[in-house]
């Protein structure tokens, strides 16, 4: 939730939200050498973690963040500072721009193997090292993991005495979308901090600042659940509102190209939300995701229930490699079977 802004005598520097600049503030008055950002997403943890961790290595930090322009702000865009260690997946350090050691950068362009998806046991042992090694000539090492959520119980356990004890000044700030998932024995080596929601008319505001249209805005905040991140990435993907309205219709009549624009995985998460509302509104409750005018009525509590669960199964291999066209033809098909039951 950064926008770059950049001037004629500076480098360039973000622009933080509002309530991410705030909590930003607040986490830098705060003591302490291990931080657990917990939320939903779409809320800003890997954004406010690595503002978090730029500025405790900045060389002149103020009370609001890091100076983006010293030697130590310029290596971190860079993805080079010696004493910034990343623990991701590599599914996603190659999508964020962060460097993967030289062996699994290797085994990747050889295709030995593909990406992991989790936070492998090796570069949580790498971390180690790291922590154990003379600072490069700054205050403080900082080690970043995010989501926090992708180690397993081996990888989570290799991290967790440096976590209590790290050796000299490391600091740990750990993002996740998830953190009942972690291990209790992380969370309580943690402070916790709570992501902020930003109401409704910061979100708006915010949106329309990066572009999204007025009329788009408000409909997508509502599709992504007040989360405005994940509104922003609909926004990206060329979501409009018009589409987002007709979706509901377009899956009772049984239109497959209402979906297939996204991915897999997109596709199912976008039915998860309009078997969420439809369930609401049969049960007499408001829907969460379309408006009321939007729905039609339609399936019973039963079928809608049913296809609830299935999808939730369908979720966990969304992103086997499956015929994608196949699969939103399967997706569409069973939407309409939940969606004609009447008892």
């Amino acid at each position: 939730m950064v926008e770059p802004v950049s001037d004629a005598t500076s480098r360039t520097r973000p622009i933080l939200s509002p309530w991410l600049q705030g909590q930003l503030t607040t986490l830098l008055a705060r003591r302490g050498h291990a931080w657990l950002l917990q939320g939903p997403s779409g809320l800003g943890q890997y954004t406010l973690a690595l503002e978090l961790a730029r500025a405790w290595l900045c060389e002149t930090p103020s009370a609001h963040g890091a100076c983006y322009q010293c030697r130590s702000c310029h290596a971190v865009d860079v993805r080079t500072h010696a004493d910034l260690c990343t623990l991701m997946p590599e599914t996603l350090a190659l999508e964020l721009h962060w460097p993967l050691d030289e062996k699994t950068q290797k085994d990747l362009e050889d295709k030995k193997r593909k990406p992991s998806k989790e936070i492998r046991v090796e570069a949580a042992r790498d971390m180690v090292g790291f922590s154990q090694q003379t600072r490069s000539g700054g205050k403080t090492k900082v080690v970043l993991v995010y989501p926090a959520e992708r180690m397993n119980h081996i990888t989570a356990n290799t991290i967790l005495k440096t976590l209590e004890e790290p050796p000299g000044e490391t600091r740990f700030v750990l993002a996740s979308e998830a953190a009942h998932m972690l291990l209790p024995t992380i969370r309580s080596r943690c402070q916790t901090h709570t992501m902020v929601w930003p109401s409704v008319d910061e979100s708006l505001s915010w949106l329309q600042g990066q572009g999204t249209s007025d009329v788009d805005a408000p409909v997508l905040l509502r599709a992504a659940g007040g989360r405005t991140e994940d509104a922003l990435a609909m926004a990206q993907q060329g979501v409009k509102a018009a589409h987002w309205a007709a979706l509901p219709k377009a899956i009772q009549r049984g239109d497959v190209s209402a979906l297939a624009e996204g991915t897999p995985a997109q596709a199912i998460a976008m039915l998860q939300k309009l078997c969420h509302d439809l369930l609401a509104v049969r049960a007499g409750a408001a829907p969460r995701f379309f408006m009321p005018t939007d729905l039609p009525v339609c399936g019973s509590l039963a079928s809608l229930s049913v296809w609830s669960r299935e999808l939730m199964q369908a979720a966990r291999t969304a992103e086997h490699p499956f015929n994608a066209g196949l699969m939103f033809e399967a997706l569409v098909a069973r939407a309409q079977l939940a969606m004609r039951a009447n008892s």
